[in-house]
């Protein structure tokens, strides 16, 4: 694969990602948790979207044909569950939840920080659209190598959130969750018309 194309790649994947927004985003979802909590958490999570985005890389389309699932039924669920999370940022539900110890109940590993924020849609449809592209094995695991290079800097940025927690304080955290939860609920909104423009409702986008 040429220099050319995997700077390409990985320029693409780090938009649809975008490390650096997901960073005020995680000190928001995981505002009142310890530091060894918000590590295990940025742990898992950049791990959990790192299998994902391979499997779908690796497997493509299948993986949704096999269950029946579309790519456009796929971005419309994804944009639900993220308008959901947009709620509780808005009316602080979550930070509300997260008073005390974390459990395994309320884990935002999963849900929303590996899915559907860092392995959401758009990277999935990413992958599946480079992975299409690549000819050969080695092409197809250079891009997976530069798939797993941007979420190493997920990774980084995630375990400096402390940092910018305390650079905004706790007046500021409030602020910055509010105004992505509003981003968040048209971010989710976006997700669900672009999810009905790909079952050829185009009106429903204009």
């Amino acid at each position: 694969m040429e220099i050319a194309a995997l700077i390409t790649a990985f320029v693409t994947i780090f938009v649809v990602i975008d490390p650096i927004g997901l960073a005020p985003m995680f000190v928001a979802i995981t505002k009142g948790t310890d530091a060894g909590h918000r590590r295990m958490v940025a742990l898992r999570s950049c791990a959990i979207a790192a299998v994902l985005l391979t499997l779908f890389g690796l497997f493509g389309e299948s993986v949704l044909g096999f269950v029946g699932i579309s790519m456009p039924a796929f971005r419309i669920s994804g944009g639900i569950l993220l308008f959901l999370t947009a709620l509780e940022m808005l009316f602080e539900r979550r930070t509300q939840r997260r008073k005390g110890q974390a459990t395994s109940a309320n884990d935002p590993s999963v849900f929303p920080l590996a899915t559907p924020l860092i392995a959401g849609p758009g990277a999935i449809a990413t992958m599946i659209l480079l992975t299409g592209q690549a000819d050969g094995v080695s092409e197809l695991i250079a891009v997976h190598l530069v798939m797993l290079a941007v979420v190493a800097l997920v990774l980084l940025f995630f375990l400096a959130a402390p940092l910018m927690e305390r650079a905004l304080g706790d007046t500021g955290i409030n602020v910055v969750t509010r105004l992505l939860g509003m981003l968040l609920a048209a971010l989710s909104v976006q997700f669900v018309l672009d999810g009905l423009a790909g079952f050829g409702l185009s009106a429903a986008t204009g």
